[in-house]
């Protein structure tokens, strides 16, 4: 199949007309259907309580408007659910028109007016402006429990993705995983073509909807699609199977399900859940991926693994497990931002998908739930970002597993791409690396406690503002290697200098500082001239 045989999906919407699609998009733009004129109206807190999934504030606004907008009237369409007449469309879509609309499969009859059949989001990607997004309406837009084949719209998860994706030029991306098209919109800023798959056909009609809406700010030819653009349905790599990229990012359906020995595919939420037991299907995308990487491209993705209970007290640690899911000769790095207990996450995941409506199902859900992590002695489950390269030179170079659940900065690609470089630069280097003259990156700062009276310090900080925002713990001799750090000598001639006030003959005193101005190279607190 081609982009093209997704223009027209049973119950999405429909991106066979371009002529009325550009009517939408020329409705939309007379409006000002944007986050500025959105954040106008409602105000800051509404704005904010609908980024929480609770609409009443911005309902209460908007029922206090003295006069009917039109921009008010696609908000209690478009992102509250509210049904509207057909006079208040008549006057808010004037050229797509309310038959547009209903061909568009965008909205439907209801009562005494027209509710939506979809959300439209505002979102600003990679591209010089904002984007109209289509995907399907929460629970919260409206009530009750999703469909299974649910299109997600643009989530915490998403966002975050799309924060930490190293963003190099290159010729082929691919987005596994779709969904309405998110990172697919942020990939083709910086690739020449992107594959995007999904499982889910409805997926891939909205991520073509979405495409069609937005051609001109994505630079897209509506009429040559495919020279840019090429849409896949399908199972993990099953779509490209004998295909490699220079990069590839995947938002995969990762959360972890227990699985019933009756269930059927269709019973299955598509959206978060593989269909694998466990944490198995994002084990399985890592061990399939590397044979679809070109020399030097890398995948990035989000996960969630178990981690296995030792005993009643105590977790094994998290990336035992997770490490053996890569191979030798890749590059890795993998960053758990959090951790929750086998009750949380089950309350979570059933939250998320509108299941607590029903007691009694909501029990033997959460029941199942337990029950499944208990037959694999999970203690814990934990989140995360991946990274892994295929080395273009077959020398490994990064090999890192950290756990950071503190706030970074975002986005975060450009500091975890500075950290790969100069991973690959001290290799490089070799010994060499010693000869460097060396600067305090501009965002490091220094502090200094020490009990009231005490002639020196008993604990000396250093703090990194940007980026992952690290802290490190320095001795006298790396704290006094810093303050000396300001480019006119080398590294080496400052640890000569260092080992000769203060090493005292110990005869490990260079090795251990030359370890520990690697590592402040590595984690970007320290910069090359």
């Amino acid at each position: 199949m081609n982009a093209a045989d997704f223009s027209a999906i049973e119950d999405a919407p429909n991106s066979y007309d371009l002529v009325l699609v550009d009517k939408l998009h020329t409705d939309l733009t007379e409006i000002n259907f944007g986050f500025d004129a959105i954040t106008e109206l409602l105000g800051v807190d509404a704005v904010a309580a609908y980024g929480r999934d609770q609409i009443h504030p911005a309902l209460r606004v908007l029922d206090k408007q003295p006069v009917d907008s039109a921009l008010g009237c696609a908000i209690r369409l478009f992102q509250l659910g509210q049904t509207e007449s057909a006079g208040a469309l008549v006057e808010a879509f004037p050229t797509v028109r309310v038959e547009g609309l209903l061909k568009l499969g965008l909205v439907e009859s209801w009562a005494s007016g027209y509710r939506a059949k979809v959300a439209l989001a505002v979102h600003a990607s990679d591209a010089d402006g904002e984007m109209w997004v289509a995907h399907d309406l929460g629970s919260h837009q409206r009530p009750g429990v999703l469909r299974t084949d649910h299109v997600l719209g643009i989530g915490h998860a998403s966002r975050t993705l799309a924060q930490i994706t190293i963003r190099h030029e290159v010729d082929r991306a691919l987005d596994l995983g779709t969904g309405c098209g998110v990172q697919l919109f942020h990939l083709l800023s910086h690739a020449k073509h992107v594959t995007a798959t999904d499982l889910s056909a409805r997926a891939l009609a909205f991520t073509r909807f979405n495409l069609m809406l937005n051609h001109r700010i994505l630079k897209l030819d509506p009429q040559r699609l495919d020279e840019r653009v090429t849409l896949l349905q399908g199972s993990l790599f099953d779509p490209v199977a004998d295909q490699c990229f220079d990069l590839i990012a995947s938002n995969p359906p990762f959360v972890i399900t227990p699985r019933k020995k009756s269930e059927r595919e269709q019973d299955r939420f598509t959206y978060r859940d593989g269909g694998m037991a466990g944490d198995s299907l994002v084990s399985t995308l890592i061990a399939q991926a590397p044979v679809h990487l070109n020399p030097g491209a890398h995948m990035q993705m989000l996960s969630n693994w178990e981690i296995p209970r030792l005993d009643a007290e105590s977790n094994e640690p998290w990336e035992r497990r997770v490490s053996g899911w890569f191979a030798d000769d890749l590059d890795v790095w993998v960053i758990e931002r959090e951790q929750t207990t086998p009750s949380v996450y089950a309350e979570t995941w059933l939250r998320d998908a509108s299941q607590s409506e029903d007691s009694a199902a909501y029990a033997l859900a959460y029941d199942a739930y337990l029950d499944d992590f208990e037959s694999r002695q999970v203690g814990a489950i934990g989140f995360g970002m991946v990274y892994f390269r295929r080395p273009a030179h077959g020398e490994v170079t990064l090999r890192r597993f950290e756990q950071i659940p503190h706030q970074m900065e975002q986005p975060l690609a450009p500091s975890l791409d500075r950290d790969i470089q100069m991973a690959d630069a001290l290799r490089e280097a070799g010994e060499a690396w010693k000869q460097w003259h060396l600067l305090v990156a501009d965002d490091v700062t220094e502090e200094r406690h020490q009990r009231p009276g005490a002639e020196h310090p008993e604990v000396i900080l250093l703090r990194q503002g940007a980026g992952v925002r690290r802290t490190e713990i320095l001795d006298s001799a790396q704290a006094g290697f810093l303050s000396a750090c300001d480019g006119e000598l080398s590294v080496r001639q400052l640890v000569v200098a260092l080992d000769s006030l203060i090493g005292e003959g110990d005869e490990s005193f260079t090795e251990r500082l030359y370890e520990a101005i690697a590592r402040l190279l590595r984690h970007g607190m320290l910069r090359k001239m």
